[in-house]
């Protein structure tokens, strides 16, 4: 292998492992690799591990403990994100008959930003639900649609990197679970009763004052790892809505529905017409 090739494979690793949103919050990203070292030195994950939401061993007990607490039970409409560590959250969501919401990895790019499975359609269309619970699949198979069209929810499942029991958490350092948290408040899908919902391996909890909790935060109720519950109740609010003022530019640039989305939840507050 010449330099030239051994500099730039040297260089490319380098930025994986730093993520692809590195130099948002300097602590937050420290905090992310000890967490994807510690999982890809120990053995426990399963697949790539860094700059992404990981997979790990021992994320179907976590999800079959998810799927034992009332909050699941009584819940018709959940979101789930898509990536690998929750494809048995979402398979649990199916095979429980509820309405699963999952978003395009992401958003997409000019297409809809999120997909409906509704586990009655795929078994009359005889779709497996193995096939469905996977990111691709549920891309595939699921109805397009966009925030607006969306139910209210009945519990909202967040991927993530590293928790707290107060209720802290960070993801892979994109702002997607926060930017969409937001929205849905701003659009009154979720309200300050929607319980806040992740699976983690139990590594991923980490002491209270390594994640410390930003006004755009939206924290965490339940934390469900392969060996325990964690019910946070975390002190203070839940934020009311997107801080657009916290939006990263390359946010509004990058997600092509984002622009015109904030013009009417901030025309809508406002009472003008949309």
């Amino acid at each position: 292998m010449s330099h030239s090739t051994l500099n730039s494979t040297l260089e490319s690793t380098a930025e994986e492992r730093a993520g692809r949103w590195a130099g948002r919050n300097s602590d937050k990203d420290r905090l992310r690799a000890e967490i994807w070292q510690g999982l890809e030195s120990s053995g426990l994950n399963i697949g790539p591990v860094w700059s992404r939401i990981s997979n790990w061993v021992g994320a179907e007990m976590a999800a079959k403990r998810l799927s034992d607490l009332e909050i699941w039970k009584r819940a018709r409409v959940v979101k789930c994100n898509p990536d690998p560590p929750q494809i048995a959250v979402r398979l649990r969501a199916l095979y429980d008959g509820k309405l699963l919401y999952m978003p395009v990895p992401e958003f997409g790019s000019g297409e809809l930003p999120w997909v409906l499975l509704d586990p009655e359609k795929l078994s009359r269309d005889g779709v497996q639900f193995e096939l469905a619970a996977t990111s691709q699949g549920a891309v595939n198979v699921g109805q397009k649609l966009g925030f607006e069209d969306m139910l209210p929810l009945d519990i909202a499942v967040c991927g993530c990197i590293a928790v707290t029991r107060a209720g802290g958490r960070t993801g892979k350092g994109g702002g997607f679970a926060d930017l969409e948290l937001g929205l849905f408040r701003d659009l009154g899908k979720i309200t300050a009763d929607t319980p806040i919902v992740t699976t983690v391996h139990s590594s991923m909890v980490v002491e209270n004052d390594r994640l410390p909790i930003m006004a755009h935060d939206s924290l965490l109720n339940w934390i469900v790892t392969e060996k325990e519950v964690i019910e946070t109740r975390p002190v203070g609010h839940q934020p009311g809505g997107v801080h657009w003022d916290l939006v990263q530019p390359d946010q509004l640039e990058d997600i092509w529905f984002l622009k015109g989305l904030k013009q009417r939840i901030l025309a809508a507050k406002s009472g003008q017409p949309v």
